[in-house]
């Protein structure tokens, strides 16, 4: 779907919203529906009219062409009739695909551009079943609404009007049942939405179940849990049967009762219609009419017990509803940048940061350091120091105090989209989706990626896999190494930079003549970015042009060549590992 209808989409909390965006196709279902449904009629008017004229033909009142003409009225008058009929049922299907489509749109550009803590909140196996089962059910209960108003509200006044002007005594009679089946499926509503949120909750429950039992499962394996995991991932499944069946049970094993009372009326129509046909009833009837009455009844019944079917779809939609309202709201769009400043747009300061996870201790304190372009600054320190901590308060993920402009803007007061495009991130556990390699370094966007992999040290092992660059990497890159996986992960941050370039660990599954290369690479590549590289291994350091220091919850931003002579931590640090190997690694 293009931007532009989606960011139309008035008040998307609101159902009516997506009525009125589907103007078009309701007014084409409007005028076709209605022609449809009046033209129904036709039907029992002339099987009335066909019976009388074989009686007639019986008696040798009329000739078989009288019937072949007739027929061939009635055969003219229903192909109009199913014409109408097919254009409704694509008005219908149309609004129906069209309202499911700017549903997800709205209800998944919700979910991208939710917060952490948003995120943190919402079920897995829930968002699963809002985002999927819940949209199709309320689109379910829209189709069938619109649907409804003419196959059964239209026709149903049609068939009405037809009986009363054959006999409004026994038109009264006849159809006094049906309102018991509406006032049946009226007393149940509660039960069936009862129901359907009962299911819809345990639908939840297993999806994320399921969603659990694959993507640990070789964790389970390792540590003989697969039993436990087995047996509660079965009890979820029981209860999901339990709802399942529970749901369906009050939504569809009812239509049969309202058949029948619906129907319950015929018995009438046999019995004192037969004797209007005598002559000794209300009116006087000949065959036609009395066919067409009781045509006109039972087809008016069976629409009608429609009608009652349609309040527990209702009741279904609006479960639904409730439950993706809460993510039903404003389309965010991709909202333009600014160009930067050319005289300062490379300058990236942090003045007196300090991070720290909501509801938790403050990380860091106080950090200040200035970068340029062509600058690599290298970040390390102690475990468990705030490097990663640090780096996610680039994009938004930990709140900072404190500053940190990025072209002369502040990053808290940038939406999440504007910051994207100032900043590339890569995180110490690269993420890959189960795609292709090429794809998983362009994300949908066109150019070559050969000279990315160049510069990752990849492109020889991308040459002898069997599809080359179109090689599926598989779920999340299982089918790539650890060190695979970083530099995909390290070319798609490079083939997406922006002005500065934040690596979280990204050779720590690389051996060091293949890091002291894709460095070499990248101070050529990204001679006009910032590159801030976290890492805990310092053979590269004395080659950055300065070194932020974490420890204590400090920072100390210097040279390499000054940090060894004045601070005797990182001396320590570096020292270990240069003369230690990679034993001392943390």
């Amino acid at each position: 779907m293009s931007r532009r209808r989606i960011e139309k989409v008035p008040h998307p909390d609101r159902i009516w919203s997506y009525f009125r965006l589907e103007a078009r196709p309701l007014a084409l279902v409007t005028v076709s529906g209605i022609l449809y449904n009046v033209g129904m009629v036709a039907g029992p008017y002339f099987e009335g009219q066909l019976a009388q004229c074989l009686f007639d033909i019986m008696k040798g009142y009329k000739t078989v062409s009288a019937m072949v003409s007739l027929a061939a009225v009635y055969l003219s008058v229903i192909l109009f009739v199913q014409a109408m009929r097919a254009v409704k049922r694509f008005g219908v299907r149309r609004f129906a695909n069209d309202t499911s489509r700017n549903m997800r749109h709205m209800l998944y550009n919700s979910l991208v551009h939710m917060s952490r803590e948003e995120l943190e909140k919402e079920n897995l196996g829930s968002v699963m079943t809002k985002a999927v089962a819940d949209v199709d059910a309320c689109v379910e209960g829209m189709r069938k609404s619109t649907t409804e108003v003419f196959d059964t509200g239209v026709v149903l006044a049609a068939y009405t009007v037809m009986l009363f002007s054959y006999d409004w005594r026994l038109a009264l009679l006849s159809c006094a049942f049906t309102p018991f089946a509406y006032l049946i499926a009226g007393h149940l509503k509660g039960r069936v939405a009862q129901s359907n949120a009962a299911y819809k909750k345990s639908a939840g429950r297993l999806n994320g179940a399921t969603m659990d039992r694959v993507s640990n499962a070789v964790t389970y394996r390792v540590y003989g849990c697969e039993q436990n995991r087995d047996a509660a991932y079965e009890v979820r499944l029981g209860d999901y049967e339990k709802s399942a069946v529970a749901a369906n049970l009050w939504e569809n094993t009812m239509q049969p009762l309202y058949n029948i009372i619906s129907m319950c009326g015929a018995v009438l129509i046999l019995y004192l219609g037969a004797r209007n046909v005598l002559g000794t009833g209300w009116k006087s009837w000949d065959i036609a009419a009395f066919t067409t009455f009781l045509s006109c009844f039972t087809k008016m019944a069976l629409k009608s017990s429609h009608a009652a079917k349609l309040f527990n779809a209702v009741q279904k939609a609006q479960v639904s509803w409730t439950r993706i309202k809460p993510l039903m709201k404003e389309y965010i769009g991709l909202d333009a940048v600014s160009p930067p400043d050319a005289a300062r747009s490379a300058e990236l300061t942090l003045s007196g940061v300090s991070v720290g996870w909501p509801d938790g201790e403050t990380v860091l304190r106080d950090v200040f350091f200035s970068a340029r372009p062509g600058q690599i600054i290298g970040v390390t320190g102690p475990v468990a120091c705030g490097k990663s901590t640090l780096g996610k308060a680039f994009i938004g993920e930990v709140p900072y105090c404190g500053s940190i402009r990025v072209a002369g803007r502040e990053l808290r007061n940038l939406s999440h989209r504007k910051r994207s495009q100032l900043i590339s991130y890569m995180g110490h556990e690269p993420e890959l989706i189960s795609d292709t390699l090429a794809e998983n370094i362009r994300l949908g966007e066109p150019g070559e990626i050969e000279p990315l992999l160049r510069t990752v040290c990849l492109d020889e092992e991308v040459r002898q896999m069997p599809q080359g660059a179109d090689t599926p990497v598989g779920s999340g890159g299982v089918r790539l190494s650890g060190g695979q996986q970083a530099r995909v992960a390290l070319a798609r941050t490079l083939y997406n930079s922006r002005s500065v370039l934040v690596l979280d660990d990204p050779f720590s599954a690389v051996d060091q003549g293949t890091e002291q290369t894709i460095l070499k690479n990248l101070r050529t590549l990204a001679e006009n970015k910032i590159v801030i590289l976290f890492s805990h291994r310092l053979y590269q350091f004395p080659t950055f042009d300065r070194v932020l220091f974490l420890c204590g919850g400090r920072g100390v931003f210097s040279t390499h060549e000054e940090l060894m002579q004045e601070n005797p931590d990182y001396a320590e640090l570096y020292l270990e590992q240069v003369n230690g190997g990679d034993e001392h690694e943390t």
